[in-house]
């Protein structure tokens, strides 16, 4: 959509939004943030050309009924933006990213072996009707490239036909979470299963999973099949899961257990898995190690040999 800036900083967002895009960064929902903010000085009758801490504060601070985790996202953008002004006047207001959001807890579901068996069978052995869409080859398709490549759903949902090489066994994930590109490969399996698709499904242009209108399939029909297949699995679903994002950590998990029993060096090993999954740092597999070390007992002693340093005892940031 278009937006017409109307504040006396209005022409300084617009080239800042620029700044960020040539970067690299899609930099949409920050965008729609600095909408606001022009709307806002706009409607307070802001004149000036600098960035103050009142505008900034009123902004950020004066809606009272927003969610701390909206309120973050405000002082990140303006933070950003009272830097880019920096370097044209000294006196442009950098905001404090103060505000404290709070972590979520939930522990994920890691599925066992036999229920990742158990659960692409009863996929499988779905029913299909020839007269509705998608073909039969997308669910076991979609949920095998979620667990077999650890992508986010959205993700998966929004590749592109040309994203996904068929002919050397590489996906390409455009502009994901942190604004991360990356290109991971595949296994030789899930390769001729994404030739297979591509062959019978016509694939040429536009998504790779399209949905039956064409654009990008919603995250909602796409959960509702995989409850389906939870209860022909018999997996029981409840309000701690199994979610479809699990699918993600049970990939890592499993992924560091193998690594493990083998005996081979999860240390030197890690930074690959960090880049292939698009983590922002080492945070990220660091909590895994942490989740295979809990989930099989049995391997704990392997892993403390090798990696005692990154598995505290207790007290660490991921004990709760």
């Amino acid at each position: 959509m278009t937006h017409e800036w109307r504040s006396a900083l209005g022409a300084q967002m617009e080239e800042f939004i620029r700044a960020k895009r040539l970067a690299g960064f899609r930099y949409e929902a920050q965008t729609r943030f600095l909408r606001h903010f022009d709307d806002y000085c706009y409607s307070e009758g802001v004149g000036g050309h600098h960035l103050v801490k009142k505008d900034v504060d009123g902004f950020c601070y004066g809606t009272y009924y927003e969610k701390p985790s909206t309120v973050r996202a405000k002082e990140i953008v303006l933070h950003d933006f009272g830097q880019f002004l920096r370097n044209y006047d000294g006196d442009a207001y950098v905001c404090a990213k103060k505000t404290k959001v709070r972590t979520s807890r939930h522990v994920p579901y890691i599925y066992s072996e036999s229920e990742i068996a158990a659960f692409f069978r009863a996929m499988d052995n779905q029913p299909y009707r020839y007269q509705t869409r998608p073909n039969r080859r997308f669910y076991p398709l979609l949920f095998r490239m979620l667990y077999g490549c650890g992508l986010r759903l959205s993700e998966a949902l929004h590749l592109k036909a040309n994203d996904v090489d068929t002919q050397h066994g590489t996906i390409l994930v455009r502009q994901s979470k942190n604004d991360r590109t990356r290109i991971i490969p595949i296994a030789e399996s899930l390769r001729l299963l994404c030739l297979d698709y591509a062959y019978t499904s016509s694939v040429t242009n536009g998504f790779f999973f399209p949905s039956p209108s064409g654009g990008a399939f919603d995250k909602s029909t796409i959960y509702r099949k995989f409850r389906e297949f939870l209860w022909s699995a018999g997996i029981h679903h409840t309000a701690n899961g199994p979610r479809i994002h699990d699918f993600r950590h049970t990939y890592c998990v499993h992924c560091m257990k193998s690594w493990v029993l083998s005996g081979k060096d999860v240390q030197n090993l890690q930074p690959y898995l960090m880049t292939y999954m698009g983590h922002a740092d080492f945070r990220g597999t660091e909590y895994y190690l942490r989740l295979t070390a809990d989930l099989y007992p049995d391997i704990v002693e392997k892993c403390e040999a090798v990696l005692g340093w990154l598995i505290p005892e207790g007290g660490g940031p991921y004990e709760d």
